[in-house]
C-alpha cells in the first residue's frame, strides 16, 4: 500500500446476511477513492459470486477481518488505516471502542438501533431517522448522527440510470429480494404476482433457479438491476437498502419485509405513501394489492412520484465529507 489516506470497510456478504451492507458501503468506497483515499474491505463474501463481483470488478481489496475486536484494530494499525467504517448486525458490541482507543476514527453505519457501537460518526440512512436520533451526540461517545435520507449511498452504477419506462400498455414488473434472496421468498411473490390475474410482464431475479411460468422470466442476480429498476413500471421488493435506489430513480415500488431491521424502513415509507404496503406475506390481501396497482397505472405512479426527490444522490458525498473531517 502507498502512503496516501486510507480507509477500512468492515462488512460481511452472504447467502444468509445477504449484500446490503456491502451494496452501500461500496457505494462509499467509490466516493472516497474518487477523492483519492485508498480503501480496503474487511470482511467476508460467502456464497454469492455476485456479491464478490462487486469487489473484483471495481478492484477493490478484501482482507479477511478477525472477530475478535482487539485482533481487528490491530489488523487496522498493520494496514495503516486512519478511520473503519463498520456495517454489521453481528460484531461485538465493542468493536469501535476497541478500534478507537487504537486511534482509529470510526464511523457506523446502522438501521435505528446502533447496537451498542462507539463511534465517532453514526450514520442511519432510513427515512425519518432525522426524527429519531436527530443530528446531535449519542450513546455517551460524542459520537454524531447523520441521520436520514440525505445521506443515502448510492452506487456509481445507480448515479449514471435515469428512468425509462413509460406509462402505458402492460405493465412490466420487476421482483427481487437482495442480492441472495437469503429469505427465499421469491418464488412465493412471483405466485402472488400470477394470482392477481391481471396482465403484466415479469422479471423475477432469484440465485435459485425456479420454473414461474406465465408472463415471469427468472433470472439471477445481474449487474444491470440498476438498469432494470429503471425500466420497471412497478418493482416488488423488501424494504431494504435497494428501496433507496428505486427512491432516487423515481420507480413505483410495492414493499413487503424480509427481517426486522425493514420493518422501521417499511412503515415509514408506507406510512407517508411514497410505497404500497404489501405486509409480510404474499397472501389474499398481498394479491389483492397488486392486483390494483397493476390494473391502475395512475394508483402506481403516484407512488413514484412522492418518492422521487427524497434522495438527491449527493447522500455519499455529505458522508464522505463528515468521515473525512474527522482524519
Amino acid at each position: 500500500m502507498s502512503g496516501r489516506l486510507r480507509v477500512g470497510l468492515r462488512c460481511d456478504a452472504g447467502v444468509s446476511s445477504g449484500v446490503g451492507h456491502l451494496v452501500r458501503c461500496v457505494a462509499l468506497a467509490e466516493e472516497l477513492r474518487a477523492r483519492g483515499v485508498e480503501v480496503v474491505f474487511l470482511g467476508q463474501v460467502r456464497g454469492s459470486a455476485w456479491a464478490r463481483a462487486q469487489l473484483d470488478e471495481r478492484g477493490l481489496p478484501l482482507a479477511d477481518a478477525p472477530p475478535a475486536p482487539g485482533r481487528l484494530a490491530a489488523l487496522a494499525r498493520e494496514l495503516r488505516l486512519a478511520a473503519v467504517v463498520l456495517d454489521s448486525y453481528e460484531l461485538p458490541a465493542d468493536t469501535g471502542a476497541a478500534l478507537r482507543r487504537a486511534g482509529l476514527a470510526v464511523l457506523a453505519i446502522a438501521d435505528g438501533d446502533p447496537l451498542g457501537q462507539q463511534a465517532d460518526l453514526y450514520l442511519d440512512q432510513n427515512l425519518g431517522a432525522e426524527r429519531r436520533h436527530g443530528e446531535g451526540t449519542g450513546h455517551g461517545t460524542g459520537g454524531r448522527w447523520l441521520a436520514g435520507a440525505r445521506y443515502a449511498l448510492l452506487r456509481d452504477c445507480v448515479l449514471r440510470c435515469a428512468r425509462t419506462s413509460r406509462p402505458g400498455g402492460v405493465p412490466h414488473v420487476l421482483c427481487f429480494f437482495g442480492g441472495t434472496d437469503s429469505a427465499g421468498v421469491a418464488p412465493a411473490w412471483a405466485r402472488a404476482l400470477l394470482a392477481t390475474g391481471e396482465p403484466f410482464r415479469g422479471t423475477v431475479i432469484s440465485p435459485a433457479p425456479f420454473e414461474a411460468g406465465g408472463p415471469i422470466t427468472v433470472i439471477p442476480p445481474t449487474d444491470r438491476l440498476p438498469e432494470l429498476m429503471a425500466g420497471a413500471d412497478l418493482v416488488v421488493t423488501a424494504a431494504g437498502s435497494a428501496i433507496w435506489e428505486l427512491l432516487y430513480l423515481g420507480v413505483p415500488a410495492a414493499l413487503t419485509w424480509v427481517a426486522a431491521n425493514q420493518l422501521i424502513g417499511y412503515e415509514e415509507l408506507v406510512g407517508r405513501g411514497v410505497a404500497a404496503g404489501l405486509g409480510a406475506e404474499p397472501g389474499e390481501r398481498a394479491v389483492a394489492a397488486l392486483a390494483e396497482l397493476l390494473a391502475d397505472p395512475a394508483a402506481r405512479e403516484e407512488h413514484g412520484r412522492r418518492g422521487s426527490g427524497l434522495i438527491d444522490g449527493r447522500g455519499r458525498s455529505r458522508a464522505a465529507d463528515a468521515l473525512l473531517a474527522l482524519l
